[in-house]
């Protein structure tokens, strides 16, 4: 952006025309729309007055850099805004499954509903938890410092290593009882205890910014 377009939006956002310009600074019209259209550069003696009507220092008025960093700033949502709407959406995705769990314990042995109804509820319940967790951490992203690495390693080391003991004990259960329509909700509660242990890495960091 250059001076002459700098000075239209001052002195727009004043809400001022070029005549009441002129007057406060003692010049013509015809002065401050040559300016404003670069056919001239304000004299020495004007700049002042020109930042002191503004409410800018020179260098704003001559180089615009407090204003594009000001631009810049406003687009990048602020790191703990972020990694509060980051952990909601886990907290819902969480609280959903913990909800679709609940609803197959409830309403096949106690209201009798029909199995195939009662497990489509079930799914869907899921993948909607699944999409907001998803989407939660695809939208609401950070540059990771240095801390918030080896976090996401140990978080890696803990899901591998929680990984095999699920799948141990699923196996363990599933060929003990033959009951492979229940045991696989072993799975689900992994997932959730994964989301948990990440949720509670995210409110610590968080903590510690505060």
């Amino acid at each position: 952006m250059n001076i002459g377009q700098r000075l239209i939006i001052l002195r727009k956002s004043k809400q001022l025309s070029q005549e009441e310009v002129a007057d406060k600074l003692n010049v013509t019209r015809q002065t401050i729309s040559k300016w404003e259209t670069e056919q001239s550069m304000p004299d020495f003696d004007k700049i002042a007055p020109l930042c002191e009507l503004y409410g800018i220092s020179a260098d704003e008025l001559l180089t615009g850099k407090k204003e594009e960093q000001e631009v810049k700033a406003e687009q990048i949502p602020n790191k703990g805004y972020i990694k509060e709407k980051r952990a909601k959406g886990i907290c819902i995705g969480i609280l959903l499954y913990f909800v679709s769990i609940v609803w197959v314990m409830i309403t096949i042995p106690v209201f009798m509903m029909n199995p195939i109804v009662a497990s489509s509820i079930f799914l869907l319940i899921c993948g909607i938890a699944t999409y907001v967790i998803v989407y939660t951490c695809m939208v609401y992203k950070t540059e990771k410092t240095k801390k918030e690495e080896k976090e996401s390693k140990l978080i890696k080391q803990i899901d591998s290593i929680l990984s095999i003991f699920t799948l141990i004990i699923y196996f363990a259960l599933s060929f003990t009882t033959m009951a492979w329509h229940i045991t696989w909700i072993i799975w689900i509660i992994y997932a959730l205890v994964i989301e948990i242990i990440k949720l509670i890495f995210q409110l610590k960091g968080k903590e510690y910014e505060e």
